[in-house]
């Protein structure tokens, strides 16, 4: 049976460099294990038989910016070229590209250390309810599960949830019993829980010039209704600085959290976020 093997610019210059057997990582540094490539005259074999031609191997050596992988003989990109052109990097996890926009911060950090900041700012703890509305590659979601907490997730693009699918490190959305993933927009999606839902909610939206309703007034309200009290909050917002006609960003997502009535709004500067509580004690009409 004839296996999945992940390539980048890293494997492919590790089979290149070696004269008759490489040891290569094939699932992107998900793991530790390592298996052992032939160089046999013009190919690169597989443990399974399967074999590439060394061409081939010096295309992918020379592009550090996609994702490769070999699969029952034949070698795909893990991108999905539509409406717009997606990609997965080769970061260490990797993150998903949109048009040449990344969705994950790189510069200083990498993914998962990004993600760790992020959940790190809400701490979910085991048997809690957790919201993530805006999945991408799911790492807050794993991350938020792997503590112990029941999350559900939602993802607006099918083609995000394509590359998850491919990607060894989103593998748990699909296997583990305490995530849901769920296709549709947050912004809707919303308005159908129930009052005190959850206990945390992760709120990691695209830029607001591509989902502006992501930072409205209208939708922190549906966030603030579905909060259990005492719930906590981690909303991403970056570091836009003066692109969009010189207005604060975080200076107004703090701002409409406290309008709908969080409480402890506060910036987040290793996550680039916010933070904000839903108080113990809520008025109710």
């Amino acid at each position: 049976m004839q296996g999945v093997y992940f390539l980048t610019f890293r494997e492919a210059r590790e089979i290149l460099r070696a004269r008759k057997i490489a040891k290569i990582n094939p699932n992107l540094n998900k793991t530790a294990e390592l298996i052992e490539v032939e160089v046999i005259d013009n190919y690169a074999v597989f443990p399974d038989g399967s074999r590439i031609k060394l061409e081939l191997i010096r295309k992918i050596a020379e592009d550090e910016g996609t994702v490769y992988f070999f699969k029952d003989g034949e070698l795909y990109k893990a991108a999905i070229a539509g409406e717009h052109f997606y990609k997965l990097v080769p970061t260490i996890p990797p993150t998903i590209e949109i048009d040449g926009i990344r969705m994950h911060r790189t510069k200083d950090t990498d993914p998962l250390r990004d993600t760790l900041a992020k959940v790190e700012t809400v701490k979910p703890r085991r048997g809690e309810n957790v919201l993530d509305t805006c999945m991408g590659l799911g790492y807050t979601a794993i991350e938020s599960a792997r503590r112990g907490a029941f999350v559900l997730t939602i993802e607006k693009d099918k083609n995000v949830i394509e590359l998850a699918k491919i990607n060894p490190w989103s593998r748990e959305l699909f296997e583990w019993p305490n995530i849901k993933v769920i296709h549709g927009d947050s912004y809707e999606l919303v308005k159908n829980f129930d009052n005190e839902s959850f206990d945390v909610i992760i709120h990691d939206p695209p830029r607001f010039s591509l989902a502006g309703e992501l930072y409205s007034r209208e939708f922190y309200e549906e966030l603030y209704r579905i909060l259990k009290p005492g719930g906590r909050l981690f909303h991403y917002v970056g570091n836009p600085g003066k692109k969009y006609r010189r207005k604060d960003m975080q200076r107004g997502v703090m701002e409409r959290l406290r309008s709908v009535g969080f409480i402890k709004v506060k910036k987040v500067e290793e996550a680039l976020g916010v933070f904000a509580l839903k108080p113990n004690h809520v008025n109710r009409a």
